[in-house]
C-alpha cells in the first residue's frame, strides 16, 4: 500500500446548512445541499470538493449527515457526491422496495443525474452491500470500490437485524419504535440546541426485511466476486456487532484487486470512530 499521510479534523463540528462550520468559520467552502429530481422523487444531496469524484453510499441507519466530518476531510482530495438515499435523511420516501437491486438502480441514475460517468465508490453496511451489487453491475462506470462493514460478503448478521426482517415483526414492532423514537426527537427539540439523529426510521425498518431472513443474509455474492475487476479496498472493525469482521477476509481471497484492513476496538461505524486512521487508508488507496 502506498504511503499514508493522516489526515487531521478539527475537534469542534458544529453546524451543518449548505456549509460545514467549526467555531462561526467555515471549514470547507464549497460543500453544498442539493436538491435533484429523480423519477418524480425529490432527492437530497451533499456535494463539493476537488480532484476525483468519490459518491459515498450510507448505511441503513442513518443518511448523508452521518458522513459530515469524513466530508469536511475528503473534500480536500475529493469531489464528493452524498446522496441521501430515498426515505433516509431529507430525501422523499418512495413506495417501492427498499432493497439492494432497487438502491442501485437509484444509484445508477443518481449519478447520471449528477453528470457521473466513472467514479470511485465507497458504500457503508446497506450502502456497502449497494456498492458491490452496483459494482457487479456497472463495472465500466467504477475506477476503484471502497466496502465499509459490508453486507452481502457472508451469511453472518445480527439477530436484531434478522428479527426485523419478519414483516410480522416490522408492522408489529416497527411502527411502535418509530413513533416512541420521534416522541423523543420531538421533546428534545424543546429542552435544548442538541441534534437528536434518529437511529430508526421507516425506510431503515423496511431495508431489514430486504436484506435479511430469520436466518441469514439473504443476498451472499461470495460466489460473484472474483468477477469484480477493479481495486477493491475492504474496511472493518474488529468489534462490530452486526456483521463479523471475518467477512472482509473472506472477501479479499475472492477479488482479485483486493486489499484489507481491520481497525481494532472499533464496531461497525469505523468510518467515524477512527476518522484520521481511516481517512488516511482511504487516501492511500485512492491515490
Amino acid at each position: 500500500m502506498a504511503s499514508l499521510q493522516m489526515l487531521q479534523m478539527p475537534d469542534s463540528l458544529i453546524k451543518l446548512d449548505k456549509h460545514f462550520y467549526v467555531e462561526g468559520r467555515k471549514l470547507v467552502t464549497g460543500i453544498h445541499s442539493q436538491r435533484i429530481d429523480i423519477n418524480g422523487l425529490d432527492i437530497h444531496y451533499l456535494t463539493g470538493g476537488r480532484g476525483e469524484p468519490l459518491i459515498i453510499i450510507h448505511g441503513g441507519s442513518d443518511g448523508a449527515r452521518a458522513w459530515k466530518e469524513n466530508i469536511a476531510v475528503l473534500s480536500k482530495k475529493y469531489t464528493l457526491y452524498v446522496p441521501d438515499l430515498p426515505g433516509f435523511g431529507s430525501s422523499q420516501h418512495w413506495e417501492g422496495e427498499y432493497n439492494i437491486p432497487e438502491m442501485v438502480e437509484f444509484i445508477n441514475k443518481f449519478a447520471g443525474s449528477v453528470g457521473l460517468e466513472s467514479f470511485y465508490l465507497m458504500g457503508h453496511s446497506f450502502g456497502g452491500g449497494v456498492a458491490l451489487n452496483y459494482t457487479l453491475k456497472y463495472p465500466q462506470n467504477i475506477r476503484k470500490l471502497v466496502l465499509v462493514s459490508s453486507l452481502c460478503l457472508g451469511k453472518e448478521i445480527a439477530w436484531w437485524v434478522r428479527l426485523f426482517s419478519s414483516p410480522m415483526a416490522l408492522k408489529s414492532i416497527g411502527r411502535t419504535v418509530v413513533s416512541i423514537l420521534r416522541g423523543i426527537r420531538f421533546v428534545a427539540g424543546f429542552l435544548g440546541p442538541w441534534e437528536i439523529v434518529q437511529p430508526i426510521t421507516r425506510a431503515s425498518l423496511q431495508v431489514g426485511s430486504g436484506i435479511a431472513s430469520f436466518t441469514q443474509q439473504t443476498i451472499v455474492l461470495l460466489s460473484q466476486l472474483p468477477e469484480i475487476m477493479v481495486p477493491t479496498l475492504v474496511l472493518w472493525g474488529a468489534r462490530d456487532p452486526i456483521v463479523p469482521f471475518t467477512q472482509a477476509y473472506a472477501a479479499a481471497e475472492l477479488i482479485p484487486d483486493c486489499q484489507v484492513k481491520v481497525f481494532e476496538d472499533c464496531g461497525h461505524s469505523v468510518y467515524r470512530d477512527k476518522l484520521s486512521e481511516f481517512s488516511a487508508v482511504l487516501a492511500g488507496f485512492l491515490g
